[in-house]
């Protein structure tokens, strides 16, 4: 079966076989993408954790299959109705919707017109009209009146009520009206009159149509919310008429005879009461599925983005999660992010104690030698950031403006309280909005991603799917930029390769009774780690001036004898090769090849060598934005702004220009050619110029531009 399945996958995917066959071989053993991705390039063809991943869905949707087909035939098995032939066609199906088509006819379902007419002996009459031999069809039905069936016309109905089940069952049949809502469907929504005044939002889908081929997610996504939310009705149709003719023309050997116009009704009914809903249900999840899976694809490329932003990494920084009346909470936090002081100033109305405010954070960066500010850019941030600005320090201090969406959610978790349980909500928000500035990953780590704020219709989406492409997009980021394994927190360990929650606590737990690990082989000793978890783990697990300089690297513990003759080769120490650049590049490596280490994985190593300890994130740097523009009144059409992309969606992205409410730049106010994806040029953090062209005051919305900037 395996090697089936590995044929169907190719078939699928169109990678090379061999790869797919060691690809399936190292995760049916309980390898990780990013494990088999980073360490197992010989075996797979260095396929990229893309590929891998790809692999392993379709693996798993295959499992998913053959325990359908088990469950269907075993169904079909014990209601006797398992002949070979039906046998060797749910076996050879790879299909899912092709499988339940098979399978429909033999499902257990509540009575339904066909099965009571059945009941009444009606099949019989059914068979002679189908087989279209008989010319007195009413003569025909009255052989099977008696006490249910009282006239001609209810057994011809029964009869009828047969033949269109059996028109609704057949896989052909199924299939052309598939092909013709694939092919030609429109989706028409309409308000539902009586709840027209609650329905504002949905105003541009009241009366609406469009191909449902050509329809973008994010349309296709709305006007679902908006049936879910009972405002509309919707709709997917396909023309009629032209279903009922071809299947007339199968169906009807001899027109104008007495069986072709029971036939005929029996179409009729088969496609307005069976056929037509069915596969129209069946169309909108898919078209749903299909809308779903763009929409997760954004979601995840924006948290991609977001997870992988510069850190500004070890500084200690002063965090402000800014507010009017309450005040504005100020955290200090060090450079490993360790919370050690926070207080409460209030600048802004009603106090507006601004000299008071302004002599504290003087006082406390001096005292805590901060090197950096991060605040929150929800409400009074620009306020404050604007208050910051105007103060000099003895030292240069860069100014970040942070995006807090999400900050509340952690501040209220109980991974939140575990850290900070005698501090409030507010403090927990600072620190969160500071720690986000020195390391953002390892902060993002601890909220749910849909809470970020960097989704499109995220909450509409299969949650399954979602939860699972976002697990698979923060644990590339984690197992690509490699964790500090004496600072990390067990959410960030979760995440990494073969760990999980429980070892990730231990991990945590063991370094607090034993102290910092010097070594990577030290995981061993940690409980409930075992070799082939270790194995997993070892090489994005991270020790800083640790025993051994290779455990500050990427370099695989498995690989370390190889090194070690690399450097005794060359009459060097192992730390003597990490610091000379010379000697890695006169490094021999077919000389290193061994039947499981290949130039792939040799090649790999001395990248390693060259850059020890390299966050591949690069280094975060300040965004100046407008000291006078502080709100959506302090706005004017034609205004030239700095800004940061915070949002990407199918339509536009959204950018925060400092104030509270991120401006939209539709897709065609992008660039001046025709593009069809945002990403193509826009990407979370990323520092552009817009230029204001509409401003909605009432609806806090701002029009930007990029192309007219």
């Amino acid at each position: 079966m395996s090697k089936e399945i590995s044929h169907l996958i190719q078939d699928r995917l169109s990678l090379p076989l061999q790869s797919i066959k060691n690809t399936v071989k190292l995760l049916d053993d309980g390898a990780t993408v990013p494990f088999i991705s980073r360490y197992r390039k010989e075996m797979t063809g260095s396929l990229d954790e893309v590929a891998v991943g790809n692999i392993k869905r379709e693996l798993q949707g295959l499992n998913d299959l053959i325990k359908r087909k088990e469950t269907i035939l075993k169904s079909i098995h014990e209601q006797g109705l398992l002949k070979q032939d039906l046998k060797v066609k749910i076996e050879n199906c790879w299909n899912s919707t092709q499988l339940e088509d098979l399978y429909l006819p033999f499902k257990k379902r509540i009575k339904t017109k066909a099965t009571l007419a059945k009941e009444q002996g009606l099949e019989p009459l059914a068979k002679i009209i189908i087989a279209q031999r008989q010319n007195d069809i009413f003569f025909q039905a009255q052989r099977f009146l008696n006490k249910e069936v009282k006239d001609t016309e209810e057994a011809l109905e029964g009869a009828r009520y047969i033949i269109a089940e059996w028109i609704s069952e057949n896989i052909k049949n199924r299939e052309l009206i598939r092909q013709l809502f694939e092919r030609s469907a429109i989706i028409e929504s309409k308000v539902i009159k009586k709840k027209i005044k609650d329905a504002v939002k949905y105003e541009q889908y009241f009366e609406y149509s469009e191909s449902l081929r050509r329809i973008p997610s994010h349309r296709l996504l709305a006007i679902f919310r908006g049936e879910k939310e009972s405002f509309l009705r919707v709709k997917v149709t396909i023309d009629n008429e032209h279903c009922l003719k071809s299947m007339e023309r199968f169906y009807i050997q001899q027109p104008h005879t007495e069986a072709a116009e029971q036939i005929q009704l029996s179409i009729a009914d088969a496609l307005k009461r069976l056929l037509l809903p069915s596969i129209e249900n069946e169309i909108k999840k898919s078209s749903k599925l299909k809308a779903d899976l763009e929409a997760i694809l954004v979601f995840s490329k924006n948290l991609k983005e977001l997870l992988l932003s510069a850190p500004l990494g070890g500084k200690n920084i002063l965090a402000l999660d800014p507010g009017f009346r309450s005040g504005c909470k100020l955290a200090i936090i060090d450079t490993n992010g360790n919370l050690i002081h926070d207080q409460t100033i209030f600048p802004h109305p009603p106090q507006s104690q601004k000299i008071e405010a302004q002599n504290t954070i003087a006082h406390l960066v001096d005292k805590f030698k901060v090197e950096a500010f991060a605040i929150g850019n929800g409400t009074a941030g620009k306020e404050t950031y604007k208050l910051v600005n105007e103060m000099s320090f003895e030292f240069p201090v860069d100014v970040f403006f942070i995006n807090e969406s999400g900050a509340s959610i952690y501040s209220a978790s109980e991974i939140a309280r575990e850290e900070f349980p005698n501090k409030d909500i507010t403090v927990r928000g600072a620190v969160s909005i500071g720690r986000r500035l020195m390391d953002p990953l390892a902060e993002f780590v601890k909220i749910d991603p849909k809470s970020i704020g960097v989704g499109q219709y995220q909450h509409d989406v299969n949650q399954n799917l979602l939860k699972e492409s976002l697990n698979e997009t923060i644990s590339t980021c984690v197992n690509s930029v490699g964790i500090n394994l004496n600072t990390a927190s067990a959410q960030l360990l979760t995440h990494v390769s073969g760990l999980g929650s429980v070892l990730g606590k231990n991990i945590v737990e063991f370094r607090k009774e034993k102290g910092s690990f010097s070594e990577r082989k030290q995981l061993l000793k940690v409980p409930r780690m075992g070799k082939k978890a270790y194995e997993q783990c070892a090489g994005f697990l991270r020790i800083k001036e640790g025993v051994n300089p290779l455990d500050n690297t990427a370099v695989h513990p498995e690989s370390y004898k190889i090194v070690h003759k690399m450097a005794k080769d060359l009459k060097l120490s192992v730390e003597q090769l990490v610091l000379d650049k010379d000697a890695q590049r006169q490094i021999p490596l077919k000389n290193y090849c061994t039947e499981a280490i290949g130039l792939p994985t040799l090649k790999d190593i001395v990248k390693e060598l060259d850059k020890p300890g390299l966050d591949p994130r690069g280094k975060a740097s300040a965004v100046k934005f407008s000291n006078s523009i502080n709100s959506i009144e302090d706005l004017n059409i034609g205004m030239v702004l700095p800004g940061v992309v915070n949002n990407v969606t199918k339509f536009g992205a959204f950018v925060d220009i400092g104030i509270k409410e991120s401006g939209l730049v539709h897709i065609s106010e992008i660039t001046n050619r025709f593009i069809t994806d945002v990403s193509e040029i826009l990407s979370v953090n990323q520092e552009v110029s817009v230029k204001v062209i509409s401003i909605d005051a009432d609806r806090k919305r701002v029009g930007l531009s990029i192309k007219q900037a």
